[in-house]
């Protein structure tokens, strides 16, 4: 059998212009999203390292693998860092464990860390490891990757640049990784000065996962022209 790319989001809504009209083989009841087009295969679980964890093993479970990608929204952690830049690091660091992990290709450092980053936590987190960009899954994906000895490269779209004031996410993520639309589109509609950070944050969210979606499908191509060499 052919190798294949595995391509592992949090959410979704980060890859659904990637993925539309792929075979979905999903198991909504596990909350595990799994679509699969030629030689690649895509796994969403939700949002942090442990459901990041859950998704590569069952991208893994369609192998063989030999080349897993980490992608999906990060928040910009230097000025240049603009909404809707797609950056591939060169290196992963876990800001839990202190772990680092080199990337098959690119340039710049993504930290991950277990919660939604606000503003000032960028700042430390800029001022600490020297990064570049933050998210919450792509070191978990990347020591899977270590541990199977499979090739390991992370695509990022910044959903949020580095002064940006967020609402408050990460009281409505679910302990399971999945974000509470419906409760926190209830918080917004009584307080009207959120909207327009909200709006904004809708618009740069969705220019990202555009732009992410519109890299990402060079990837197959260049993965089988490269292995053919």
């Amino acid at each position: 059998m052919k190798p294949k790319i595995a391509i592992i989001a949090a959410l979704p809504r980060e890859i659904a212009e990637l993925v539309r009209g792929w075979k979905n083989e999903s198991h909504p009841k596990e909350k595990i999203f799994v679509y699969t087009r030629g030689q690649t295969v895509v796994a969403c679980a939700g949002m942090g390292a442990q459901r990041a964890a859950l998704a590569t093993r069952a991208a893994l479970e369609h192998g063989p693998i030999a080349r897993i990608l980490s992608v999906g929204w990060a928040g910009a952690l230097c000025a240049e860092m603009t909404a809707g830049t797609v950056l591939r690091p060169a290196r992963v660091i876990d800001a839990v464990t202190g772990e680092k992990f080199s990337c098959a290709q690119g340039s710049g450092t993504l930290v991950t860390v277990a919660q939604v980053a606000d503003a000032e936590a960028k700042r430390v987190l800029a001022a600490r490891h020297d990064a570049n960009c933050v998210d919450m899954e792509a070191a978990a994906v990347a020591r899977i990757a270590a541990e199977q000895g499979i090739a390991f490269a992370a695509i990022k779209a910044i959903s949020d640049a580095l002064d940006v004031e967020l609402p408050p996410l990460q009281a409505f993520a679910t302990d399971d990784g999945w974000f509470r639309e419906s409760a926190f589109a209830v918080h917004i509609a009584v307080r009207p000065w959120l909207w327009p950070g909200v709006l904004r944050m809708a618009g740069n969210s969705a220019r990202a996962a555009h732009n992410l979606c519109s890299d990402l499908r060079s990837m197959p191509q260049a993965y089988e022209a490269e292995a053919k060499k």
